[in-house]
Parts: structure tokens; sequence; C-alpha cells
């Protein structure tokens, strides 16, 4: 029934969708999976392919393979992402589970000798079954990160976000390595790190050095409630630089935050907590605090200094959600 049921799957992507779905529903009612979505966020989008199976009979056979024994297997490879302000659980057949943050690509490769993933953008929280035969490896950037039973955070940084961190991987408990990729001639990685519970790898250009300077590799040990926000839709801001903040919150909405003078305005720093995905809130809070105007503007927020000292108050402005 095993081979009957992968060969159906492997015949279209429509059958993939309905195998997905009922393993959703199984892991549910048996208590396997948490929930797959926050509170706070929607469903990850998900596109509709026609074929030749009637909807009701696609999810029948689907059903019927559960019921041979599948209820925790996903694919076992493939694309996994998620849209803006969106979160995804994804159970791989090894028992690992992945947790995609807000606008995040992954791509995962299992066979025989590794378990193979590939970050290629955004956030994941990897928990990751114990099997010290096959290596779970994650590659993001220039550096790989080998872990066999494990839990750790990797977030890939993209170049336009106000942060110098190219990436960042964070350690919650087991032990990783983290190493440069092969085929890499130069890296902040020069030789391996490993790591600790509680460490975060940083790797990317120092606070202070100029923009073209090499990328370094430090070592630090953050808050982990602060950095695990994400999963229960919320951001934590602790002494943050006001373009890092809003970099940060930008994320989760598709309506942008814009600093009117960016450089100017990174002397300000914020603390708090904030709910993502609603950016109309946080400019508010952000304008109220510092005394700065916050105005409409191609469809999104712009902050800039008021020459009163006074913040202005939005009105009549339809909300990002």
């Amino acid at each position: 029934m095993q081979r009957e049921c992968l060969a159906w799957q492997a015949r279209s992507a429509a059958h993939r969708l309905a195998f997905e779905r009922c393993t959703d529903t199984w892991q549910e009612v048996a208590g396997v999976s948490r929930a797959r979505i926050q509170a706070a966020v929607s469903e990850p989008r998900r596109t509709d392919i026609r074929t030749g199976w009637p909807g009701g009979m696609a999810l029948a056979f689907a059903t019927l393979c559960l019921a041979a024994g599948f209820a925790v297997v996903l694919w076992p490879g493939g694309t996994y992402s998620t849209g803006v302000g969106e979160q995804r659980l994804v159970v791989l057949d090894d028992g690992s589970r992945m947790t995609l943050n807000t606008s995040t690509e992954v791509r995962v490769r299992l066979t025989e000798a590794q378990r193979a993933v590939t970050v290629r953008q955004g956030e994941a929280l990897f928990e990751v079954a114990k099997d010290a035969s096959r290596p779970f490896v994650v590659s993001v950037a220039d550096a790989q990160v080998v872990a066999t039973g494990t839990a750790f955070l990797v977030r890939s940084t993209p170049p336009q976000q106000a942060t110098r961190d190219a990436f960042g991987v964070t350690l919650l408990e087991g032990q990783v390595v983290v190493q440069r990729a092969e085929g890499v001639a130069q890296s902040a990685l020069s030789t391996p790190v490993v790591m600790a519970p509680g460490d975060r790898l940083r790797v990317g250009q120092s606070p202070g050095t100029a923009r073209q300077a090499p990328a370094q590799a430090r070592v630090d040990r953050p808050k982990l409630d602060q950095l695990l926000a994400w999963k229960r839709g919320a951001a934590i801001l602790d002494n943050t630089p006001l373009p890092e903040a809003i970099a940060d919150l930008n994320r989760y909405s598709k309506v942008q935050i814009t600093l009117a003078d960016p450089e100017a305005m990174r002397a300000l720093r914020i603390s708090g907590s904030f709910r993502t995905g609603d950016n109309k809130a946080f400019a508010q809070a952000v304008a109220r605090l510092f005394g700065l105007v916050v105005k409409s503007r191609d469809g999104g927020f712009e902050l800039s200094a008021s020459s009163s000292g006074a913040a202005s108050v939005l009105s009549g402005v339809e909300t990002d959600r």
C-alpha cells in the first residue's frame, strides 16, 4: 500500500495537496502536531490545481493512505514557503519539524545518507528528530549547520534590511556545528563553530564598521523569548535602533513603514512588545513616543521629524490587515 500511495502522490501536485490536507487533519485529531498556523496569521495560500480526480475522490484516496499508516508522513522533499505575515508548520517524513516564519522559503531533500535543507530566505525553527546515521544539514548563505537531533533557529537577512547580519543561527537545545559550506573559498567561518544551548552565531558586518568591510562571525547569548516571540504573533524590542525595529516589523506586513531620514533617526531606540502585522498601530506608537510626524505615503506610512515636536495622529486610514 505504501508504494501505491507514494506513486499516487507523485502523479500530480493536486494529489500531494489532498494528502497534505488529510495529514493535517489526522495529526490534529491524534494530537500529534501543534497548531499549524498562529492565531494572528492567515492560512498559507495554496495553488488551485485542476486534475482529472474529483476533489472528493482525491481526498478519499489520501485518507486511505493515512489509514494505512502515514499519519505523520509528509512529502520527503520539495520547496516550502510562506507569504508576508504567514507562518507554517511542516513535518518531514523523518519526524523532524520546521516552523516557517513570515516570507520564508526552504528547500528540502531527504536521502538515506543525509537530511538536507536550504534556507533560501526568511526564518525557520528546526526541531530535528534524532538520527545519528543521517546528519541534518541546513545550508544558509555560505555556511552549513550540521545537527543530528536538536532544536535551533536560522534566519537569513536580505541585504536591503537595516541589520548588518547576513544570517544568524541560535541553538535552543542539543549541539550543532556551523561551518563553511563546501566549495566556499573565503568565509567569516575560517574554523567550524561548535555551539552550546543559548548561543547565537551572527555572521555579517559588526556594528560601526564600514559596509564594505569583511564579514565577521560573532557569538552572543540573546534573550530566547525575544527571538521566538514571532511564534505568538509579537515582536519584542529591547533598546533597538529605530531603523532596525522598523525593518523587523516590516517583515510581517505588506504595508511598509519608511523613515524620511534613517541615519538621523538611528539614535532613537525603542523597547516594548508589539503585535506583528499591524504597522499602523506601530507607526502611531513610534510617532507618539518620539514626537514624529506620520504620513500616509505609497500605501504605507512615512515617519519624519516634527518641527513642533508634536506627533500627528492618523485618522481615516485603513489598517494593513
